[in-house]
């Protein structure tokens, strides 16, 4: 690992508790210096674990709070009675009041079920106006602070560069270096509105890989002029606004490794970040001059899994400039491993006490201590009626209006009609290939409404060489051999107008995103082989770059998210009842130029 003593950085860098992001007075100063010399040793450990919440059962509750003493906690997305339930349970079990965390980068229904699904970041960025940002992140933190939230994972702040990244595109606010800050920026003042602290991620910068660290690490591999201008640039004005929390990828950046630590071996310019005291001590803190609070990206992601030893890195992480550690393979391990790490070396009470400072602190910025003397860290029962209200809809429909987005019409075919295109076939790709599959039928019934008649694919059926002769073939493969050996002029008697729904969400632990075709033979039954006999239109619910395996499409919508709200105005612009309003924030034909002929 690298030893801080060779670096070109300073080896600790002591928070001032009354300059930005915290601001504190000398009431509140008193409370971190009275509260952290109050603490044990054992105590000041548990203080930099932030542990993925599973239950409300008391018993593993008081454990984790109680005896490990747990600096924070997160839950995923729950009903709203139950979460806001949980977090009065383990707020009134606290010593030290917790910051409760969520993934609210889209909306309340980042903790809550019932919360507001406001739309993806991308959503956002193509209605052009940043204000949306604010709206967004006001949902969320409104939303989550009635159920106890007080730190916001969130907003995104990485910039789309590589189309490939199955996992970036809809999360970010897209590949414009300044739309990429307004919003983010937006959001971080509704959440200061809101009481929430933002963790502002994931530095030093996903997107421009095209692989996912929660798999490998991977590299941002901008040299630092170019990191300094794009990313740099972004997480500097975020900071100088007063982001509390910086989150922490399991991301290389070999470059300012290199610059910082002349030293480092090519095996040590490939740290994540998470592990990496260049960037967290001489990059972040040093050049960047964050004085917050760092918290790594979840620890059992394999990008910091697989860079050493997990009783190393989890003091490593610590050691190396991080103040808190984002879940864990077992809690009750990783507490042992970093309390053998300061007995070890690897990780000196010195750093420990600057981590759980500056932890302290950020709960005193949120008032924390305060609220828990009063009893209002958790609102009552009353506040739930925040979540999905109906302004906040509102909201969000407003915005699905103003996103969606014409990528292009080459033979203006929208809008749509009954006269021209009465017989629809539909294709709706996604990870389930069942015909009966809700989002399947939602689609159907869509056009159904509007008085189209639809023939759904069956995407379930394969075909083998033995059904070709089988005299006792299933009626769902008869109809797919015929499918598949119609004549042109047959097919177009019977349809008028093909519709492909690609609903393949980004989500984590992925290689790729790709369309991939259910084709026999190489017959390309489900690719748009037809585009040059009957009208295609493809409407992307999700990724915006499908135009990358489908270039033949001459009708193409990116609608950013499934959500009901979207649904209804892809329907609503395509029957011709409303213009399309929104610009794409990334390139769709993935700087091809070939793609657009």
């Amino acid at each position: 690992m690298l030893n801080v003593k060779d670096l070109k950085i300073r080896k600790s860098t002591a928070p001032n508790l009354k300059a930005s992001p915290f601001f504190l007075n000398e009431e509140q100063i008193r409370w971190v210096n009275t509260t952290h010399q109050s603490m044990t040793l054992e105590e000041k450990a548990g203080q930099v674990f932030c542990p993925m919440g599973f239950t409300g059962d008391e018993d593993t509750l008081r454990h984790t709070i109680c005896e490990i003493g747990a600096g924070g906690m997160m839950y995923r997305p729950g009903t709203k009675a139950d979460i806001q339930d949980t977090h009065r349970k383990i707020q009134s079990m606290a010593k030290i009041p917790l910051l409760l965390a969520a993934n609210t980068e889209a909306g309340g229904n980042g903790l809550a079920i019932e919360g507001t699904t406001f739309g993806q970041p991308l959503a956002v960025a193509a209605t052009g106006d940043p204000k949306n940002a604010y709206r967004m992140g006001f949902v969320a933190c409104a939303e989550g602070a009635a159920l106890g939230l007080n730190w916001s994972f969130a907003p995104i702040v990485d910039i789309d560069m590589e189309f490939h990244n199955p996992i970036t595109n809809t999360r970010t606010f897209g590949s414009n270096l300044d739309m990429v800050i307004a919003c983010g920026a937006q959001y971080m003042d509704a959440a200061d509105e809101n009481g929430v602290a933002v963790s502002i991620k994931h530095f030093p910068g996903d997107g421009v890989d095209e692989r996912d660290q929660h798999i490998l690490t991977s590299v941002n591999f901008l040299d630092c002029e170019e990191w300094m201008a794009t990313y740099g640039k972004v997480y500097r004005t975020l900071i100088e606004k007063g982001a509390k929390t910086v989150m922490v990828g399991h991301i290389a950046q070999p470059a300012w490794t290199q610059r910082l630590a002349p030293n480092a071996t090519p095996k040590e310019r490939l740290l994540p970040a998470s592990l990496n005291p260049a960037l967290l001590f001489g990059l972040l803190r040093g050049e960047l001059g964050f004085n917050g609070m760092i918290s790594t990206d979840a620890t059992p992601m394999v990008g910091f899994t697989s860079a050493m030893p997990r009783r190393l890195a989890v003091p490593t992480a610590i050691a190396a400039g991080a103040d808190m550690i984002l879940f864990n393979k077992s809690l009750d391990e990783d507490y042992g491993y970093l309390l053998d790490g300061i007995k070890s070396g690897i990780l000196a009470e010195e750093r420990l006490d600057e981590a759980v400072i500056r932890i302290l602190a950020t709960k005193a910025s949120l008032g924390l201590p305060e609220r828990q003397a009063t009893g209002t860290l958790v609102p009552s029962s009353e506040a739930l009626d925040t979540v999905g209200c109906e302004q906040f809809q509102t909201w969000a429909d407003e915005v699905a209006d103003k996103a969606v987005t014409l990528v292009h019409d080459r033979n203006q075919l929208l809008p749509i009609s009954l006269q021209k295109f009465r017989r629809i076939y539909l294709n709706v790709i996604q990870k389930s290939n069942d015909p009966k599959d809700p989002m399947v039928l939602h689609w159907k019934k869509l056009f159904e409404d509007e008085g189209f008649e639809v023939t759904v694919r069956d995407r379930r059926i394969a075909i083998d060489i033995p059904d070709f002769t089988d005299p006792d073939l299933s009626p769902e493969k008869k109809y797919m051999l015929y499918e598949m050996y119609r004549g042109v002029e047959d097919m177009k008697k019977n349809y008028d107008l093909y519709v492909y729904v690609v609903n393949m969400q980004n989500a984590s632990n992925n290689t790729t995103l790709r369309l991939n075709w259910n084709v026999t033979f190489g017959l390309g039954d489900d690719a748009p082989w037809l585009t040059s006999e009957i009208p295609v239109m493809m409407i992307s619910t999700a990724y915006p770059y499908h135009l990358f395996d489908a270039p033949m499409v001459d009708t193409y919508i990116n609608a950013y998210s499934a959500a009901p709200q979207y649904t209804r105005a892809v329907m609503d612009k395509i029957m011709g009842r409303s213009a399309f309003q929104g610009i794409s924030p990334v390139d769709p034909y993935c700087g091809k130029d070939y793609l657009k002929i």
